[in-house]
């Protein structure tokens, strides 16, 4: 009589031995697999993606000014050729900007005065590896080109395997027009949230073709000031876009 109630804890410790054993499974299948992915699949991945494109090797982080006056950060890489990197902007919204020449700059200030639209509205130089950008564009905000999303572009002098090119992009906002706190001289002022222009980018490129959307960690600082004393800020990251190159 008296071990019923010993057979009926057993049973009981035993019932609760049998649900436990899917839970600790499913822990374990996840320790597992985070192992596997944070020390195995991501680092190689990593190796992959600097493998196929040499100029992530001793890559720069910020622009600098004419006068050697640190400017915008980079926040952008695409492998793309020109054309690729050209049509994808152009087709979702983005114009490339003017050459600065007298004609353009007395328009810009015009424009900027009179809230007149001016898409191709120039942008002024930045300079990386010793030439300031190659390819310039804009996304204008608004009635005029106080406020305006805008990116250069520096092509890297190395090519993958493929003979692929590369682009080293620095995206900002401007969201007004003043004085230079370093220079004053007359300037756009850009917004803090440089992630944000980066994450523009890289969704306009997304939906034009672009494969491989990935980002860099611990790539760029938490924040600085640029060219103009206009302070940004960042997660670090750098955003990444990879063409095709049979398209």
């Amino acid at each position: 009589m008296s071990a019923a109630p010993e057979s009926s804890h057993v049973s009981k410790a035993g019932a609760r031995t049998l649900r436990l054993r899917p839970i600790i499974a499913g822990l374990v299948a996840l320790l597992v697999a985070w192992v596997v992915v944070a020390y195995l699949v991501l680092p190689d991945w990593w190796k992959g993606f600097e493998k196929r494109h040499p100029a992530l090797s001793d890559a720069p982080t910020l622009t600098a000014t004419s006068s050697g006056i640190p400017g915008d950060p980079l926040n952008v890489f695409v492998i793309a050729t020109q054309e690729q990197l050209t049509q994808g902007l152009v087709k979702a919204g983005w114009y490339p900007a003017d050459r600065i020449t007298l004609e353009s700059s007395i328009r810009i200030a015009e424009d900027s005065a009179l809230h007149r639209s001016y898409d191709e509205a120039p942008v002024s130089a930045l300079f990386l590896f010793g030439r300031k950008q190659d390819l310039a564009f804009e996304k204008p905000v608004g009635k005029d080109p106080r406020e305006r999303h805008h990116v250069r572009f520096w092509k890297a002098s190395e090519v993958d395997d493929e003979g692929m090119p590369a682009w080293w992009g620095a995206a900002t906002y401007d969201r007004s027009v003043g004085f230079s706190h370093t220079t004053g001289e007359v300037t756009h002022h850009i917004s803090p949230d440089v992630d944000a222009e980066r994450n523009l980018i890289l969704d306009d490129l997304q939906a034009q073709g672009a494969a491989g959307i990935s980002f860099q960690d611990a790539f760029q600082k938490a924040g600085g000031r640029n060219g103009g004393g206009d302070p940004w800020r960042s997660d670090g990251r750098l955003g990444m876009a990879e063409f095709d190159p049979a398209r």
